[in-house]
């Protein structure tokens, strides 16, 4: 049962001049028709049909079978059916023909392998590529506009509709004649949405140019109690700007599955380095994000290793893995040590939800505190906090504390809580929280980036050695920072300054914290992922 491809690209496009050879994600279009030809596991034969000698180089070139096209089949007039005759007269034998379209290059070779087992174990004369457009209509009948419908229901509960793609056709060669491919046995096979998409405009050529660009991506991240929850949040932003669903890979032995909450993201378990990299060498992603801390240099060959032409990006990384990586990101720190390493504010991606909300009004007095010291709290700074704010001199104020879902303490915090001191739990709407709050006591981590965006004076305090040497939430970027493990007098005198503060003081640490664009943080990243 043998099986001959027939790939019709004519010279003259009215639409898009010069289409079919038209340099699309490094290729030109007719490339992709091509070499799905070629890659399907029943395709024997491919026979490109054209007037243009640049399609012959290209067929040549590619190594497949050229029909030269007569220039009375060449016109705009002329329709697919005649030009497919014209090469199955002349020189097909196989039993059945299939005819694909550059302007398809979406069309998948699974999806189309799928088809030819479809219609031959069917015994089909021919099998149409269609998709699904379940939606209203009207319809014109003697002038009138009708609807197609007798009642509005949900968009899923409609008839289905089915639309020819274009993508492919497959017939039996010997139905197929100058004025038709279409045999009395015909089905219709749906396909993928994305793969039916067709270049008939340029607005559309942009579109499939942008998707066949897209990289296969995956984001390495890990998250605990110990090097915090920042990496999780972060990995979730920005696969969230990417126009494709990564694989979110994270080790098991370091994280918790339920740190990445409701997620619908792909995430995906391995268990040690090893079969990290034996994940990596069989999907051969194109880029490779590491979210994980510093990475070492033999952790970083391995993944050259197996992923020679890919792109890594590195964030949050102090290691010499960064010898090996394409481009780093280190918001939290202001030195650049490679010229591909990019250090401070201007780096750090906002979480979406702050995007919503404007900076905080600054009021005459202090009502609200917020209290956060990330998703882990390894110091157990909350506690010391919560201790301090239960005296009864502090029961004029009101006390939010965020808990992060990876503090061990919960319970045992829980008991602090009273009229004046609301204890919240995984919290989904962090800058609703902040902003209802005069001022905020934290770390020196993401957190501190929300709050400055808010424009919410904050007191700093940091978690462990590493937070010493990050550099934005310091007293020159408009933070109170009163350094690693200070003793609970210091925190307390702190807290009643701050409690005491005036208006116009509060004022002037807010328009230090504002003058820092940090909402263009993530623009930029992305913007840097795709360049370099």
């Amino acid at each position: 049962m043998g099986v001959t491809a027939i790939i019709p690209a004519r010279a003259a496009s009215k639409s898009i001049p010069n289409q079919n050879v038209r340099i699309v994600a490094g290729h030109p279009l007719v490339y992709y028709s091509i070499m799905k030809a070629k890659k399907s596991r029943y395709i024997d034969r491919v026979i490109v049909t054209t007037d243009s000698e640049d399609i012959g180089i290209i067929a040549n070139q590619l190594g497949v079978e050229l029909w030269k096209r007569s220039d009375a089949l060449s016109r705009d007039d002329v329709t697919i059916d005649a030009v497919v005759y014209d090469v199955v007269k002349n020189c097909v034998d196989s039993e059945y023909i299939v005819t694909l379209q550059p302007t398809s290059p979406l069309l998948s070779v699974d999806t189309l392998d799928n088809a030819f087992e479809y219609c031959f174990e069917k015994k089909l004369d021919s099998l149409v590529a269609v998709i699904n457009d379940q939606r209203y209509s009207w319809v014109i009948d003697d002038n009138k506009r009708i609807p197609n419908y007798t009642r509005r229901v949900n968009r899923e509960e409609l008839p289905k509709n089915y639309l020819e793609s274009g993508a492919f056709l497959i017939s039996k060669t010997c139905i197929v004649s100058q004025e038709s491919r279409i045999g009395d046995n015909t089905d219709i096979y749906e396909i993928p949405r994305i793969e039916s998409y067709g270049i008939d405009s340029f607005e559309n050529l942009q579109i499939v140019k942008y998707i066949l660009q897209s990289k296969k991506t995956a984001i390495y991240v890990n998250g605990n109690n110990m090097m915090g929850m920042g990496h999780i949040y972060r990995s979730l932003e920005i696969a969230d700007e990417l126009y494709s669903k990564p694989d979110i890979i994270y080790n098991s032995s370091i994280t918790d599955v339920s740190v990445f909450g409701s997620t619908t993201h792909t995430l995906i378990k391995v268990d040690d380095e090893e079969e990290l990299i034996n994940k990596c060498k069989s999907e051969q992603y194109e880029l490779f994000i590491n979210d994980v801390l510093d990475t070492s240099i033999d952790y970083m060959n391995r993944l050259r290793d197996v992923l020679p032409h890919t792109k890594i990006v590195n964030f949050e990384d102090a290691g010499d893995g960064i010898l090996k990586a394409d481009v780093v990101f280190n918001a939290l720190y202001n030195e650049r040590v490679l010229p591909y390493v990019y250090s401070g504010e201007k780096y750090f991606i906002i979480g979406r939800r702050f995007l919503y909300y404007e900076p905080i009004k600054i009021k005459d007095k202090v009502k609200n505190v917020f209290i956060s010291f990330g998703g882990a709290d390894p110091s157990n700074y909350t506690e010391r906090l919560l201790k301090i704010v239960s005296k009864e001199n502090y029961s004029n104020v009101n006390f939010i504390v965020v808990v992060g879902r990876a503090n061990k303490n919960y319970k045992k915090l829980l008991r602090y809580s009273n009229k004046n001191i609301k204890i919240e739990y995984d919290v989904t709407n962090m800058p609703e929280l902040m902003s209802k709050c005069d001022f905020a006591i934290t770390s020196r981590g993401r957190t501190g980036f929300e709050l400055a965006y808010l424009g919410i004076p904050t007191i700093a305090i940091a978690q462990n050695h590493r937070e010493e040497m990050h550099s934005f939430v310091s007293n020159e970027n408009g933070f109170s920072y009163i350094g690693l493990n200070p003793s609970d007098s210091i925190i307390e005198s702190n807290l009643q300054v701050y409690i005491n503060m005036s208006m116009e003081v509060r004022l002037e640490y807010q328009k230090k914290l504002l003058s820092h664009d940090l909402r263009s943080g993530r623009t930029r990243v992305m913007g840097l992922i795709n360049y370099i």
